[in-house]
Parts: C-alpha cells; sequence; structure tokens
C-alpha cells in the first residue's frame, strides 16, 4: 500500500513598492523604458558612489506592517547579500537579514469556504537586480540594468500552506492586499509581484519537514498552481521509488508543463550575509508608524465584516466585493447613489458587471458603465420604468456606448406599461382568444395560469409590468 504524504508550502514574495524612484538612488522606476536608459551610476555601482534611503519604500513596509498586525521594527539594519551573477553590477545585493523591518503578522485566506491561517514570517526591503535578456541575441546574452535597484519588499510565510489551492488562495489575498493599501500596482505582467514557492513532502502524521525544493519567479496565479502539483508529484514519486529529493532552484517550464533544476539551493551562509557599511540602521520612531496608520484605508476584513452587519447581504458576497479595493469602492458608491436596498446593489456588480469587467478584462474603476450611471438604471428598474429583465438589455446598451439609461430606454422602446387600463386591455384579449387555457386553469391546472402570462407578456412585447399584469389576470379570472 502507498504511503500518504502531506505537502508542505511556504511562498517568499517579491512586491515591487510604488515608489516613482528606486530605494537607494533618484532613479525612475517607470515601466517600460529603453533598456539600461533608467540606471544611474548609483545602481550600476560606479567607485565612490552612496546609496540613499528611499523614505516612500519606507512607508510602503510600514503600511504592510500595520496591514497584516505585524511587528515594526524599531530599528532594522541593512545588509549585503554576496553573489556573483551578469545582472548584479555590484556583486551584492542590498537587503535585510537578522534584523527586518517587519517581523510576523498573518494573512488571512477562504479555500472551498473554509478560513484559514498563514503566519507571516517577516518582510524585508532590498533592491531588485537587473535583467538578463536571451531571446533577442543569438549565442549570447544581452543585460537590461533599468530594473537594478528597485525596490521591493519581499515577504517570506511560514510553512502553513498544504496545498496548490491554498497557495493560489494566500498570493491571491496577498496580491489584493498590497494594491488595496497602495504598496505595489500588482502588475505580474510587469514583474511587479512575483512569487517563489518552496515546496516539500512529508509522510502523513509526521512533524519533521521534507527536504525542499524552491520554485522561482512565477508570475500568474495559474503558473504558480501547477507548478506546485507538478513539483509535489515529482517529489513523491522520487522518494517512492527509492531515491531522496535534492535541496536545489527549480525553474518552471511552461511548455512542457513541469519544473526543471537550475543550480543547487544556496544557505544564508552561501551568501556572507555582513551590515552594509554604507548605510546607517534604519530607525523607525513611533510617531512616524503613527502618522502612516492614520493615512491607512479600511482594510478588506473590516469592510467585509461592515458589509455584513449593515447591509445584510452574506458573507460570501462580501468576499468577492472586496476581493478588489476598485470592485469594492464601485460597490459603496452605488448604494451610496442608487437609494436602493444594498443587496440588489451586490446583486448587479457581482452579476451583470462582474460578467461586463471579466469579458473586457478590466478592473470596476475602469468600466464603461460608471456607478452613477447604474445607479440611473436602478432607479428605473425601482420606480417601474423598466422591467427587470429589460433592464438587463438596457445595461448592456450602455456599455456599449449608447447613453445613459434614460436615453437607451426611450430609443429603444422599453419603458414598461404599468397604466392599468392598458394592460387590462390586453389581459381581456388574451382571455378571449386562449379559452382553453382559461378553463384549464380554472380547472386547477396552475401551469396554465403562467401560460396567460406568458401571452399577456408576449402580446405587450414583454413590456407590460409583470406584477399587475399577473393580479389583473387573477382578478379577471376569479
Amino acid at each position: 500500500m502507498k504511503m500518504a504524504w502531506e505537502i508542505v508550502i511556504g511562498l517568499e514574495t517579491h512586491a515591487q513598492l510604488s515608489t516613482a524612484s528606486k530605494i537607494f538612488s533618484g532613479a525612475s522606476t517607470a515601466f517600460g523604458a529603453a533598456p539600461n536608459t533608467q540606471a544611474c551610476a548609483v545602481d550600476v555601482a560606479l567607485p565612490g558612489v552612496l546609496p540613499v534611503l528611499n523614505k516612500g519604500a519606507v512607508e510602503g513596509a510600514i503600511r504592510f506592517g500595520l496591514a497584516v498586525g505585524a511587528s515594526i521594527a524599531p530599528r532594522s539594519v541593512f545588509a549585503r547579500k554576496n553573489y556573483f551573477y551578469p545582472d548584479l553590477p555590484k556583486g551584492y545585493q542590498i537587503s535585510q537579514y537578522e534584523l527586518p523591518v517587519v517581523s510576523g503578522g498573518e494573512i488571512l485566506i477562504a479555500v472551498d469556504g473554509v478560513e484559514k491561517r498563514v503566519r507571516l514570517t517577516r518582510a524585508h526591503l532590498e533592491e531588485d537586480a537587473g535583467k538578463s535578456l536571451h531571446e533577442d541575441f543569438h549565442g549570447m546574452s544581452g543585460i537590461d540594468l533599468n530594473r537594478a535597484g528597485t525596490p521591493l519588499l519581499e515577504i517570506v510565510s511560514e510553512p502553513d500552506m498544504r496545498s496548490a489551492k491554498d497557495a493560489v488562495a494566500y498570493a491571491k489575498t496577498l496580491h489584493s492586499l498590497v494594491r488595496w493599501i497602495g504598496i505595489c500596482d500588482g502588475s505580474m505582467q510587469e514583474g511587479s509581484f512575483r512569487c517563489d514557492a518552496n515546496v516539500s513532502v512529508r509522510p502523513l502524521g509526521t512533524d519533521a519537514l521534507g527536504t525542499r525544493c524552491e520554485i522561482k519567479n512565477l508570475n500568474s496565479f495559474r503558473f504558480l498552481e501547477k507548478a506546485i502539483d507538478f513539483e509535489v508529484r515529482r517529489q513523491v514519486e522520487l522518494i517512492e521509488d527509492g531515491g531522496s529529493v535534492r535541496q536545489e532552484t527549480r525553474l518552471w517550464d511552461p511548455q512542457r508543463g513541469e519544473t526543471r533544476s537550475m543550480r543547487s539551493k544556496e544557505d544564508a551562509h552561501d551568501y556572507r550575509y555582513f551590515p552594509d557599511p554604507d548605510l546607517l540602521p534604519l530607525e523607525i520612531a513611533p510617531g512616524w508608524i503613527a502618522s502612516v496608520a492614520k493615512s491607512m484605508p479600511e482594510l478588506p476584513m473590516a469592510m467585509r465584516a461592515r458589509f455584513v452587519a449593515d447591509h445584510g447581504i452574506t458573507a460570501t458576497d462580501a468576499t468577492t466585493l472586496t476581493g478588489s479595493k476598485a470592485l469594492a469602492t464601485y460597490y459603496e458608491d452605488l448604494v451610496r447613489l442608487a437609494g436602493v436596498e444594498p443587496r440588489a446593489c451586490a446583486n448587479w456588480v457581482l452579476g451583470e458587471l462582474s460578467a461586463l469587467l471579466n469579458r473586457l478584462e478590466v478592473e470596476a474603476d475602469a468600466s464603461p458603465v460608471a456607478p452613477a450611471s447604474l445607479a440611473g438604471l436602478m432607479k428605473r428598474v425601482a420606480d417601474d420604468t423598466v422591467s427587470g429583465k429589460a433592464a438587463k438589455e438596457v445595461f448592456e446598451a450602455m456599455a456599449a456606448g449608447e447613453g445613459e439609461a434614460d436615453i437607451v430606454i426611450e430609443r429603444r422602446g422599453l419603458r414598461q406599461i404599468s397604466d392599468s387600463g392598458a394592460i387590462e386591455a390586453i389581459v381581456d384579449q388574451v382571455i378571449a382568444a386562449n379559452a382553453k387555457l382559461v378553463d384549464d386553469y380554472r380547472a386547477g391546472k396552475e401551469k396554465a395560469f403562467n401560460a396567460l402570462v406568458g401571452q399577456v407578456m408576449k402580446a405587450s412585447q414583454g413590456k407590460a409590468n409583470p406584477a399587475q399584469a399577473n393580479a389583473i389576470l387573477k382578478g379577471k379570472l376569479g
């Protein structure tokens, strides 16, 4: 009988901090510049240059620490992490090792409706390296140092995740959080948010950790899940075939759908960390933390609880609405402007609006239908100007640029008939033309009534107020 295995996963996430300049120089961090046009003397380590710490990067770290309930160190130290690679011009990376700026904290995730806590080990500030370019050079590699010195917050979790689904839920929650608090734009395509997954397996019921492999630079949630699933299978098969897992760094190959070996995994002593002599210790006074705390937005967890308590929506809907700050802001604006039940607003945002955003692949703040416009449509549903079914047609027309709700309703002739006299006349015509259905209903066949309602709606071209049509038809049939 095969042994049962437990998966153990920890993630190291690099979030690029949203500063205009680099962490130790004044060079721009803007994406997309021509190679090596945004690398100044400090970034390329010319002799005699000195790094100067970017205050904005430190505030980003403080904001993150506050958001996850972590300890923010009153004194932290920058260290040199020594290794040699073509895109690291100094021969070392300025990072933090023994005394990071943020320690502890936790991220709450939900997997299959079950809430889990993932503890954080630390979050520390560091600079990014440059980038090696292989595709456009035959037999050579090009080096672009534009990214060298870009400010990163490396967020390290404890090995608390037990499946690829756990890891994806954690990464998505963390991705949403750093964008929510405004410290990272979260663009995975541009490299602003990258994950390294440390994966190991152990016999179920044991406490000792297995030998881990690190999968580097996973820049999509789909790749993260696929890479972990493959790596787990690889390690289990290796052990069950009598082999052993070697500690190493691996890369995900999306074309082959597999991880492959990159290099043996270094330990901390291999990097020969020592305090950077060019940088003083970073001291963060309590007043600075208090000042940053005042500028913090309401966090997703608090907002979810408020939506459930004050708006009467389900916890599941509240979780989805707070999945991004843009969507939560849209929903709150809609509730304020529409003047209808918050649950109705939630239904529109989670239904038609979300379908539209997914189709266009944009965030809520880029929706072609603004909250005020959707609020105008919802008011026309509430005052019976337009039916719920017709409202969906109006919404699609608004999204296509046909104008506000009132314009679309008039232009397309979708105004609902609410005049009782007009509806009564249609009902009389339907009763006269459908004697058999009338007899069936009076004989106790409820389905006949629904068929008669359908005939009324058809005769009115879908414009009769359904509630009024039902009431008048019932009154006529006795």
